[in-house]
């Protein structure tokens, strides 16, 4: 991104945060991914930069900020590791903004503090598994008894969950009234009736955790439901519109890590008696490479200045999910490409960053639903 585009704290923020992941996360970053193991220390060091209160407001603790400053931070975090990425991202943009946008005056008092200094971290249940893309469907119940909810059924697929204190839970009231059922609920980890089962063998994002949530007759208080019953479903799709554009800026930070790789390697590697980067069609595949990039990040950053101004953004928020994620793994494979032999085994750069790339394409709406916002959006 040409320094041109950024404000004078925009320059300052990305310098910062570029230099934690130079110095942090990115010397770390293989050896977390390789035992899979959640990284507290990283997590600790974003919070201390401020970056868990990012976007939210300083009466509730957060370091407030916008949208374009949460794009850039999101970027340089992804570009030194991406699994510490999406536990931020998923902790703040979901979890964290749900309450803090959608919660009573006493919830956010008590939740959105602990929370935006990632003293406690959190996890946000929607995905189950009969329900993904299709939002509406899900089937966890939530039962109103004795002046409370029971919670019965299941969550998969929840980043953080392992680690989380504070669960977002949507649940429904009555699965045949669909989105007009859902409801959404804040569940404590020690909830009785409440487990969560680790899952295992997550192509990427390895340092990140996934579970399953259960639930069985779970009861939570009536003050812990967010809203008012079968408000839950325009909740999570404006949360979602909105999340889009910090997954798409993680996007491009992943691209750009494969991009500045695959640099670094052409200008060292020798082969047929010069440097690759000498060679005219690898200088051509770096220089479409170069611009994937910056073309993703030109349309994260336009998707979030238009959330910023108030103006509208869905369709260009799901345009830059969209082709910010095709361009992580893209490039991704590229740079592995260019690598060769050495690019395919671990702990090489590219080996992670192209099995992390490819999670951009599925979580937070898949290609396919962004296509589907965007298609609605054109014909109106």
């Amino acid at each position: 991104m040409t320094d041109l585009l950024l404000t004078e704290d925009e320059l300052l923020l990305r310098r910062t945060v570029r230099d934690f992941a130079d110095k942090v996360l990115i010397p770390k970053a293989a050896d977390y991914d390789q035992r899979g193991e959640f990284p507290r220390d990283n997590v600790r060091g974003l919070a201390d930069l401020g970056l868990y209160g990012l976007t939210v407001d300083e009466q509730y603790g957060g370091s407030g900020g916008n949208f374009a400053q949460l794009a850039i931070a999101s970027e340089e975090v992804a570009r030194g590791c991406a699994s510490t990425s999406v536990i931020w991202l998923a902790h703040h943009s979901l979890g964290t903004k749900f309450i803090e946008n959608f919660g009573s005056e006493e919830q956010k008092s008590e939740y959105v503090p602990p929370l935006a200094s990632a003293e406690k971290i959190a996890a946000f249940g929607l995905t189950e598994p009969g329900a993904g893309s299709d939002a509406a469907g899900i089937q966890t119940r939530a039962t109103r008894s004795n002046g409370r909810y029971l919670l019965n059924g299941s969550k998969t697929f929840i980043t953080n969950a392992v680690e989380a204190d504070v669960f977002v839970v949507m649940a429904t009231i009555d699965p045949a009234l669909r989105a007009k059922g859902i409801t959404g609920f804040i569940v404590p980890r020690d909830a009785k009736g409440f487990t969560v089962t680790p899952l295992k063998g997550k192509m990427g994002i390895r340092a990140s955790s996934t579970a399953e949530l259960h639930f069985e007759d779970t009861p939570v208080p009536i003050e812990n439901r967010i809203g008012g019953e079968g408000e839950g479903f325009s909740m999570i799709m404006e949360l979602l519109d909105a999340s889009r554009i910090g997954i798409g800026a993680q996007a491009v930070g992943i691209a750009q890590g494969a991009l500045e790789a695959a640099i670094s390697y052409a200008k060292q590697r020798q082969a047929f008696g010069k440097r690759l980067a000498d060679m005219q069609a690898l200088q051509f595949t770096l220089a479409d490479m170069a611009t994937q990039v910056d073309a993703a990040r030109l349309l994260v950053r336009r998707a979030a200045q238009l959330f910023d101004s108030g103006n509208p953004f869905v369709a260009e928020a799901a345009m830059a999910k969209l082709y910010a994620s095709r361009a992580a793994v893209e490039v991704a494979d590229r740079a592995l490409q260019l690598h060769g032999g050495s690019g395919y085994f671990a702990p090489a750069t590219v080996e992670r960053l192209y099995r992390d790339a490819k999670v951009t394409e599925i979580y937070e709406g898949t290609s396919e639903i962004q296509r589907l916002i965007i298609a609605r959006n054109l014909l109106v």
